[in-house]
């Protein structure tokens, strides 16, 4: 006997044609797997990637599980490339997926930015940036965000964080500066608000505040320029303490975006930077991650380097 398979020319045998209805039926039956169906789990797990979408804890916003960094150095990396370059490169993360891009008021590379983006479907976008409180905090912070939205050529900033938060008591120290934000979201010019902390002292007060709704974190696997003692840039981390905190902000609901995935630039060798990567894509408390890069290769490195943690 020889008969066609529907919508194809390919003739086939009596022997597999049994075996096909066979287990057909069977699954239909739910007693074993149609002939595929091992290999489509499999594929569907392998879809796991760098550009997918995450949920920021219950803020809601949904950026891609890599971000674009660009204030390596202070920003300075990303600078002395110059506009063009800049914009090479976000153009090129954008066309790979990647639709998170974090920056920052101090990095001094918001109108580079918005210049890069401009006339890119500004809906793709999630874009975050942060306002300093240091030396004192701003008398106006919403005087100071419009500045930030016309800098960035955006009516709309996703995330908005006080950089750089290092005192036990920054909740009510900060107050004002989170009250301004919390009435910018409210009228909607921000979607989300919260912290990036640089010390134990200001790390620990972030799980029980309401207010936070993203935690941008250091973290990576050798716990290099992790949160220590006091919060100062070159003092030891206290890696297990920091977990600890990023766990409990975690479980409290609030996002949680890593950054210094790679050491702030440290990491010089690949296998120490493939580590570090698997490391935050295994580290259940993580969401996103936030790389600084200065070229379309190094775009290609995260997300290859992301993908294969994933999918390890």
């Amino acid at each position: 006997m020889e008969t066609r398979e529907l919508g194809m020319d390919r003739p086939i045998g009596r022997r597999e044609f049994v075996l096909k209805t066979l287990a057909g039926t069977a699954a239909a039956a739910g007693a074993i797997p149609a002939l595929g169906a091992e290999d489509t789990s499999r594929e569907a797990k392998a879809k796991r990637s760098a550009i997918d979408r995450v949920v920021l804890g219950k803020s809601g916003v949904k950026p891609t599980r890599l971000g674009i960094g660009t204030g390596s150095n202070g920003g300075a990396v990303q600078r002395e490339i110059g506009q063009e370059s800049f914009t090479r490169l976000l153009r090129h993360a954008y066309d790979r997926g990647v639709r998170f891009i974090d920056t920052a008021d101090m990095y001094r590379i918001h109108e580079m930015v918005g210049k890069a983006i401009k006339d890119l479907p500004r809906g793709e976008l999630v874009i975050q940036s942060k306002m300093m409180w240091e030396p004192i905090q701003p008398p106006k912070p919403l005087e100071v965000l419009d500045r930030f939205r016309k800098e960035l050529g955006v009516e709309t900033i996703d995330i908005l964080l006080i950089h750089c938060a290092q005192r036990k008591n920054w909740p009510e120290d900060l107050k004002r500066m989170r009250d301004a934000f919390s009435e910018a979201k409210e009228k909607g010019i921000i979607r989300a608000h919260g912290v990036s902390c640089h010390g134990l002292p200001a790390l620990r007060e972030v799980a029980a505040c309401g207010w936070v709704d993203v935690n941008l974190a250091r973290c990576n696997h050798r716990g290099h320029h992790m949160d220590g003692a006091t919060g100062k840039w070159s003092e030891a981390s206290i890696q297990d303490d920091a977990v600890a905190e990023l766990k409990k902000i975690h479980t409290a609901g609030k996002g949680v975006i890593g950054m210094k995935i790679v050491g702030n630039g440290d990491f010089k060798e690949a296998a120490d930077r493939e580590k570090s990567v698997r490391y935050a894509m295994t580290a259940p408390f993580i969401d996103a991650v936030v790389i600084g890069v200065k070229s379309p290769a190094e775009v290609d490195e995260a997300i290859d380097r992301l993908d294969r943690a994933l999918n390890a």
